[in-house]
């Protein structure tokens, strides 16, 4: 064998062990952050989730509105990546409790019954405004002493939750996207699809709220999201009794 000869055997050999080299680095990397985001979301391979959504008026029929249709999309496309399956339920037949499965929770409590019952038990430092009558109070959120008030089309906010309960690492979490409108409710899951990994680094796998605040969504849809603050701690605090008697007071009057 001459000295080129070998000279080419071994550059083709040199390429072929640095080809594979960078094949394996690529894939224990993809590998790594496949289980981080399924840590994340808490979707090991082949699990099952629920995806709970509002029933629309007009009939017994599951109808789900516009923009639940592109959250759930959202959310839809997040499982696949985890190699996760997904059940659709509508608010009202999700009768079972949380930690069995992975659940992500859309819409506000006006229009969501599960909704309400995750903000009573595991949010009780939230108020959400329901009342029919119209008012600037109306879909207003009140998140420990702060009142965040909707402006339709101009400024409105969401709450995006990660919540657990109990000590087991086999617990699932369960996410809330709980918007003043329907556009904002795709807005938190469209800003947890674009920013789960930064979630994941500051948050690990615990509890957390943070609050959202959409701008002109008349002109720029659930693209324009601003991070407002991590309400976790205000979230999650019983509010005070006297502000429970002068909210059922104002309602009263």
């Amino acid at each position: 064998m001459t000295d080129d000869v070998r000279n080419i055997v071994l550059g083709v050999v040199a390429a072929g062990l640095s080809a594979a080299l960078g094949w394996l680095a690529r894939t224990y990397l993809w590998k790594r952050r496949l289980r981080r985001k399924q840590a994340f979301f808490g979707l090991p391979d082949n699990s099952e989730s629920l995806l709970v959504v509002n029933r629309g008026a007009g009939g017994p029929e599951l109808t789900v509105m516009r923009y639940d249709v592109f959250a759930l999309l959202e959310l839809a496309a997040l499982i696949k990546d985890c190699n996760a399956h997904a059940q659709i339920l509508a608010h009202d037949a999700a009768r079972q409790g949380f930690g069995e499965r992975t659940e992500f929770c859309v819409g506000g409590p006006a229009s969501n019954r599960r909704m309400v019952a995750h903000l009573a038990s595991m949010l009780p430092g939230v108020r959400v405004n329901v009342d029919a009558e119209p008012g600037p109070d109306r879909g207003a959120f009140q998140v420990g002493t702060e009142r965040y008030r909707v402006e339709p089309g101009r400024e409105e906010y969401a709450l995006l939750a990660r919540l657990t309960v109990g000590q087991s690492p086999n617990t699932r979490p369960v996410f809330l996207f709980c918007g003043q409108t329907a556009i904002t409710n795709q807005a938190a899951t469209r800003y947890l699809a674009r920013n789960h990994e930064r979630l994941a680094r500051k948050h690990g796998n615990s509890s957390f709220v943070v609050l959202l605040k959409v701008v002109n969504s008349q002109a720029y849809g659930p693209d324009v999201v601003e991070l407002v603050a991590d309400v976790t701690r205000a979230a999650r605090t019983e509010l005070p009794a006297t502000s429970t008697a002068a909210r059922n007071a104002h309602r009263a009057s």
